[in-house]
Parts: C-alpha cells; structure tokens; sequence
C-alpha cells in the first residue's frame, strides 16, 4: 500500500484520456464525466478500502452496485486539469451498503464530489453489466460533429445509424448494433438516467440530442473508440453536406458484405437486403 497511486493504470487511464478528450474540444469547461468500474484487487494495491475519506450521499438507489468500486470524475471539474492534479479532480468510491451513498477513498482532496450525471452512469452500469459481465466504462462527452448533426438530420434511430454507416467503411464493424437516441431531456436527472440505460440495454452508444453522447465498453480504448468512429463519421456527413450533398454512398448491399467479412451482424431491419 506504498505505491504511489498516481502511478496506477487506471489512474493515468483516467488522466490521459481526458486529456485528450480536451485536446479534441469535446469537453469544454467542465462538460463530460467518466466512471470507471475497478476490481476490489485493483483498488487494495494502492489502497486500504477500510480508510474512507468521507462519505457522499446520492439521490440515486445503487444497492445493485453496492461494495463496487469506481473511479470517477469530479462535478464542475474541468477535464484539462485532471493531467496536472489528478487528486482534485478525479475520486475513487465505493457504493455503500444501503446503495443511498459513496464512500471516499481517494481524490476529491478540495472537497468536491462525483459528477453530477453520477445516477445516470450508475444506471448504465447496472444495465450493461446485466448484458457484458467484462462491462467497466461508462464516458460522456460533447462530441461536436454528433451534437451538430442532430440539428440537422431525422433523430430517427434507423435512419441516423444508416447514414452513419454509410460515411466511413468501418462504422458498420465498429457499431453493428447502432445508435440509441433520447428525446431532449433535462441531463442530471434520473429521468434522463433511466431513459439512457433503456436504452444500454440494446445499445453501446446512446445520443442526447443537442447535448452530447454516451458511451459504454470493457476498456477505455473500445468507449473512446466507438464515440471517435461514430464522431468521425458525424464530420464526414457534415462534410458532404456542405459539399453539396452525396452523389454515391455505400449501399445496403455493400454494409452487409462488410458485416459477412467482418462477422458483426447488423442490427435487425436496418438493411434492406436478405442476410446471407
């Protein structure tokens, strides 16, 4: 319990990856939170999990969760910081017992607390991890392409995965299952908590109209990456819209072919071709 803490993966994890979050302008100010599902050994090689700092209470019931161990981002915390002070602006907890609170065991040192869509991540996690026992990351962020082209593009969900897929040749492979899409809703609210893990439970990536997105996966590379595939594919659909719009596009045909070679299979009804 003498290692220095800063120096665990999932601490430079956390701090490298938002970082970059920063530097890609999809976490202005204090926009975006991450929660991080850490192993009880992870945490006991840096950590004595019977030295709790103070205790957070919630609004949210994670009894589901209780004696589960997070990393997380902290509530006004500005990403670009966490780089230079990871101990202000990221905290380990554990949900306690009763589920009606956490129990800090490191960072937060200003007396700051989790982010305020903590209930929200806790509901996707209990409903990811009901689907994906390897389940670990939940990350939001304000992905610029996504957020712009659901003012201008149907929010219908079949219709905003299949141009998505049809932007860039790797999309289909990345995100078979598509893309959850909520109405406008108030965020930091259980509302919006609920209605986003209803939809985790068929989907990894789920958007919040004018807002941002929503992310889940077993590491930090696999969230970050489905949210880098489908933003990508978000910026080449802005492209082509203010080139005029698409003369030629991948067809149906053509995404089937890439989900036979790559053995994903597309979300049922969204192709309009037979599956081989």
């Amino acid at each position: 319990m003498s290692k220095d803490i800063v120096a665990a993966p999932f601490v430079q994890e956390m701090m490298k990856v938002t970082a970059n979050l920063y530097r890609l302008g999809w976490d202005e100010r204090n926009g975006g939170n991450i929660s991080y599902l850490l192993r009880e050994e992870e945490v006991g090689a840096y950590l004595n999990p019977n030295q709790v700092i103070r205790t957070i209470p919630m609004i949210f019931d994670a009894t589901e969760l209780a004696g589960r161990y997070f990393i997380v981002t902290g509530s006004g915390k500005y990403f670009k910081n966490v780089i230079d002070a990871p101990d202000v602006n990221l905290g380990i907890i554990r949900v306690a017992d009763t589920g009606k609170s956490v129990e800090l065991l490191w960072g937060f040192k200003d007396g700051g607390v989790p982010t305020s869509e903590l209930p929200a991540h806790f509901m996707s996690h209990i409903e990811r991890l009901k689907i994906d026992s390897d389940h670990r990351i939940i990350m939001h962020n304000h992905a610029t392409n996504i957020i712009a082209m659901t003012f201008t593009h149907s929010l219908e969900e079949r219709e905003f995965t299949r141009t998505l897929w049809q932007m860039c040749t790797e999309c289909i492979v990345v995100f078979p299952e598509g893309v959850g899409i909520l109405p406008w809703m108030v965020p930091g609210t259980d509302a919006i908590g609920m209605a986003t893990a209803a939809k985790m439970r068929e989907f990894r990536l789920v958007i919040w109209p004018h807002h941002g997105i929503f992310g889940a996966g077993s590491t930090m590379d696999e969230v970050f990456g489905l949210i880098e595939t489908a933003e990508k594919a978000a910026e080449v659909y802005t492209l082509v819209q203010a080139q005029g719009g698409a003369q030629q596009t991948i067809t149906d045909q053509q995404l089937q072919d890439l989900a036979d070679a790559f053995c994903v299979t597309a979300k049922s009804g969204y192709l309009q071709v037979g599956v081989k």
